[in-house]
């Protein structure tokens, strides 16, 4: 047995806090009753219908994308934005996937989606310390001390980010800007943007580069493919590797 919202995330309807939302909001039913209660435990001979479309257990897909900017990081779009999703069921592939955790709606780069619910879940908690590399064009010129700030943590709505790794890549003292990369192990919500403007940088562009093993080599914006068997083992041991 085990609690409805991991059965979902592990057959490909949603993340399990987005499955969570699901089931709060009555959208679920197991064995033709409707469920709202999160602690609810189902095993594998039990019906689950999502509104309206039954379940089942599809095999386990790793797609890598390469997000342009004017695309959501999402499933679904409640405005009928396009979104990551859209991408990838536009080239006819029907599985039920959803992204390891978001990209802002004007920032670029490397994105992973599945329909692992297990494996994104560990991807995504703080524990497992996955890195992501990241490349930020910001307003003025950045200084060292400003990059040790960077490295040794700054305060975001309270507390301070994790260390991190910062080098300065290119300066343009003419439109007195960087271009500075980033390397966090965090997941907070616009916590690059945030990082930077703690330090008096506000910025203009965003593109993440690495995503643990894994990095945008041979994809153009809007270009995906899936991952090969060895890739998948490298992030499935990343995120064991960290108890």
């Amino acid at each position: 047995m085990e609690r409805l919202q991991k059965a979902m995330a592990e057959a490909g309807v949603a993340s399990r806090r987005a499955s969570e939302k699901l089931i709060l909001q009555g959208k679920v039913a197991v064995n033709g009753k409707i469920v709202t209660e999160l602690g609810t435990k189902v095993g594998v001979h039990d019906e689950i219908v999502v509104n309206g479309v039954p379940i089942h257990h599809e095999q386990h897909v790793y797609y890598l994308l390469n997000k342009p900017r004017g695309v959501i990081s999402s499933a679904h779009d409640d405005k009928g934005r396009r979104t990551v999703v859209d991408i990838i069921h536009d080239a006819d592939i029907d599985e039920r996937i959803y992204p390891v955790g978001r990209l802002d709606y004007d920032t670029t780069g490397i994105l992973l989606l599945t329909n692992d619910g297990t494996l994104a879940n560990k991807l995504m908690h703080p524990k497992y310390e996955v890195e992501k590399t990241y490349v930020a064009k910001v307003e003025g010129i950045v200084k060292n001390d400003e990059l040790k700030q960077l490295r040794l943590g700054v305060i975001i709505d309270g507390r301070k980010t994790k260390p991190a790794k910062s080098k300065l890549l290119n300066v343009d003292r003419a439109k007195k800007t960087s271009l500075v990369q980033l390397t966090i192990h965090e997941g907070r919500n616009h916590q690059v943007k945030n990082m930077f403007k703690a330090v008096g940088h506000p910025v203009t562009k965003l593109h993440r580069e690495t995503y643990g093993p894994l990095n945008l080599y041979g994809l153009q914006p809007g270009e995906f493919r899936a991952l090969k068997p060895e890739e998948v083992q490298l992030l499935k041991k990343k995120a064991d590797c960290k108890k």
